[in-house]
Parts: structure tokens; sequence; C-alpha cells
């Protein structure tokens, strides 16, 4: 018998048809969930690692306690439900674009990241996280000026493969600068990347952060059978 599907939710957005489906995968025995933007794949839930190694490398970079932490890019939560796993952290928000998104938490669609909504530390922001830092809005609705002790962005497949044009100028020197505008003194923007260690990212990060690091992150790929690896950027002031 093939894999069975279901479609758990779906909006068109303006940057695509965003859905989320659940199907059972026969050969591994295990329920999948993918996210994906019109026909293009975003996330599975089998392969997590390196959103978890995102929230884990981004908060192991800061000392001491009552940390705020900005998620940019809610997805399937796994980078925001690690967040929390860390006892130093004493608020979340969370900034996700497409309220159908927020919903799948609210609803408790996802397994995995049972508890994330319900977190009295957790706060969903309704925003477009590049234009927050374009327009200097800041990710607390009540609070533009607030500054935060993380930010852990994953949104676009990689610095030079973006979802839409428009994030493209967070990438550059000049946005990475507004962006730090929001982070405290030595704080630490940490970002997801689908492509291998960028130099010249690296680079654009060197100029405007006093130290960073990209972290290649390998992780067993059922489907191949093989190994695959993502990377994680971390930056700190």
């Amino acid at each position: 018998m093939g894999a069975r599907f279901e479609e758990l939710a779906w909006r068109e957005t303006p940057i695509g048809a965003v859905s989320l489906r659940r199907r059972r995968d026969p050969a591994l025995g295990v329920e999948v969930y993918e996210v994906k933007l019109d026909d293009e794949y975003l996330m599975s839930s089998l392969f997590p690692v390196a959103e978890i190694e995102l929230a884990r490398l981004g908060l192991a970079a800061l000392a001491g306690g009552d940390l705020d932490v900005v998620v940019g890019g809610l997805g399937l939560g796994f980078t925001a439900r690690t967040a929390l796993d860390d006892d130093r952290v004493r608020s979340l928000v969370v900034v996700e674009a497409v309220e159908d998104v927020i919903d799948w938490h609210r609803r408790e669609l996802l397994p995995f990241a049972a508890g994330l909504a319900t977190d009295p530390r957790t706060r969903f922001a309704r925003a477009d996280f590049f234009a927050a830092v374009a327009e200097g809005t800041g990710f607390d609705p009540d609070d533009a000026a607030r500054r935060f002790h993380a930010v852990l962005l994953d949104v676009d497949h990689s610095p030079r493969n973006v979802l839409h044009p428009s994030h493209a100028a967070f990438y550059t020197p000049e946005g990475l600068r507004r962006l730090t505008a929001h982070l405290h003194p030595d704080g630490v923007f940490a970002l997801w990347s689908d492509d291998p260690p960028d130099a010249e990212f690296e680079e654009v990060l060197g100029a405007v952060f006093r130290s960073a690091r990209a972290h290649v992150v390998r992780f067993p790929n059922p489907l191949t059978g093989g190994e695959s690896a993502n990377t994680v950027y971390v930056a700190q002031r």
C-alpha cells in the first residue's frame, strides 16, 4: 500500500500557497509532517536536526540567564520549541508572517511541538521579519525599541536563495546593521541555511559582528540512507 496523505492546512499568501500535510511513510513506518510553498518543500519533520541546532548553537554562545529571544519563522516549531527547553530563556517572541502557520501551533497539529503555544514565555507576532528590520518597527508589537539577547532566523533557503526578492537586502552589511539595533551588546544572531558555508556571507557577517562562525550540521538522511548537511551561522556583537 502506498503512503497515505492528508492536507492539514492550506493558504494562499503573498509569497505563494503555503500548506501543511501529514503522510505515513510506509518504508520508515513513521508519520511525516511537511511544509510546502506551492510545489516546493520548505521543511520536513524527517530532518529537524539543523533547526534544533540553530537554537542550541545560538543560545550556547550567550552567558548568563534571563534571556529574551526572537525566532524568525515558525514553521514546524523545532527551533522555537528547542529555545524554550533552555531554562535561561525568560521570553520568546516568534515572528511569523503567515497567520495560518501560527494557527497550526495553537491548534496543536504538530505533536513534536506540543506546549509551544501554551508556554507562558511564548508570544506570537504576526509580522514580516524582514520588513520589521528594514522599517525599524522591531519584533515586539508593543515596544519597537525593545532589544533581545538572541535572534534565531529560519525563513529563506540560504542568504543567496531567498523565498522573496524583498528578503535579499537583509543579508547585506546595511541590513544586518539594522538588525543589531534590536540586539543587546554581546547579543547573538544565528541563521539556518540549506547551502554549504558561504565565504562571502561570512565576510559580510564579519564586517558587522565582532565574531562569526559557520557550523556544518550533519545528520543521517533516512530517504537516501546517506548523510546530509545544513549550515548554522552564529554571529555575536
